[in-house]
């Protein structure tokens, strides 16, 4: 994106990144309180969120060397995503401020073993689906190892046509992950109403999974990894059988394809003809909304480290167990060390 602001700290590497990735970035607010009503809260705490980012944090405490390309409002909520981004490892000079939104807002309400309802703010328009095509550093994009990209990405202009652009400039290189997340809330038809900021129109009507598909169809034309559940290889695919909706995401030209089933495990099919399917590692779950995240940034590690298919899954899994037994999202993301132990052992502890 444009020029970083090096004046935040030291001048920033100009060695190619393990892992860059691009969409959701924001601050979490989530109760510390489980099994409270929202309204009845009186204690939270704040942490750096959005999928994308938290992809990156958890690929950087596994060691690699990774960046976000995303936008902020220039306000503390952004001075905290920075602040935050730097103390995790993670390069944050394509991480920059939209003039005249906020950082975006996400509360959560935490009911333990499986029902965390989110509650975004992100209007009239998050700043990181103002990421422009000519702010791209797209040389940096070509040359990560991982260029890790979302299905939100795709939801709105001028975010859908960064995203397409630093995919068709990628070309199909290896190791280009589609993260099919779906957020049914993010996905509307062009507004006509005012938003009350410059000129960027109020949200039209939702699209739907029909609406969304074609946006998914051609990111994928691009990737070579998909990963998501079932909801989203649905969106994607327009199958939800595990196996039929990844053979689906085969045929639409990625080299591997991963569908998690939740309390089944994951599936991962390759073009090679692997397959793997891992059931879960048992934990007393707290809070599962970042499971999927760390769950992620394994997946960059064990594809980057060159492990088989069945390691890596297992690793992943592994890895978004652990997360799932904590309460937060980002600063919960586990160390090789943390993850092996639990591998070891069979289950998180």
């Amino acid at each position: 994106m444009i020029d970083p602001d090096t004046s935040r700290g030291t001048e920033p590497s100009t060695e190619p990144h393990d892992v860059i990735t691009m969409g959701r970035i924001g601050v979490d607010i989530y109760p510390l309180q489980a099994g409270v009503p929202l309204a009845e809260v009186t204690t939270f705490g704040k942490f750096l969120g959005g999928s994308a980012t938290n992809v990156a944090v958890a690929a950087a405490r596994l060691g690699r060397r990774t960046a976000v390309v995303s936008r902020t409002g220039p306000d503390p909520f952004g001075d905290y995503v920075h602040q935050a981004l730097r103390g995790f490892g993670v390069d944050d000079r394509w991480v920059t401020p939209v003039p005249g939104l906020a950082t975006p807002v996400t509360f959560c309400e935490i009911f333990p073993p499986d029902d965390f309802p989110l509650y975004f703010y992100r209007q009239p328009k998050a700043p990181d689906l103002v990421i422009r095509p000519d702010e791209l550093d797209l040389d940096a994009v070509a040359a990560a190892r991982v260029f890790w990209m979302t299905g939100t990405g795709l939801s709105e202009e001028p975010s859908r046509a960064a995203t397409l652009t630093a995919l068709e400039h990628r070309g199909r290189a290896a190791l280009t992950v589609f993260d099919l997340d779906w957020r049914p809330m993010f996905w509307h038809a062009p507004g006509t109403g005012a938003s009350g900021v410059g000129d960027v129109p109020g949200p039209g009507p939702e699209l739907g999974p029909e609406g969304a598909r074609p946006y998914y169809a051609e990111a994928l034309r691009y990737a070579t990894v998909a990963v998501g559940n079932l909801a989203e290889v649905e969106v994607a695919t327009g199958e939800r059988e595990p196996a039929a909706a990844a053979q689906a995401l085969l045929a639409a030209g990625v080299e591997l394809a991963v569908v998690k089933q939740g309390p089944k495990g994951v599936l991962a099919l390759s073009a090679a003809g692997e397959r793997a399917e891992v059931p879960p590692l048992p934990v007393d779950v707290l809070n599962g909304l970042g499971a999927g995240d760390a769950f992620g940034g394994a997946l960059c590690h064990g594809l980057l480290a060159g492990w088989d298919l069945e390691r890596t899954m297992r690793y992943a899994n592994a890895a978004g167990a652990i997360v799932a037994g904590r309460l937060e999202c980002s600063s919960a993301m586990p160390t090789p060390a943390e993850v092996e132990s639990a591998l070891a052992e069979g289950a998180v502890r």
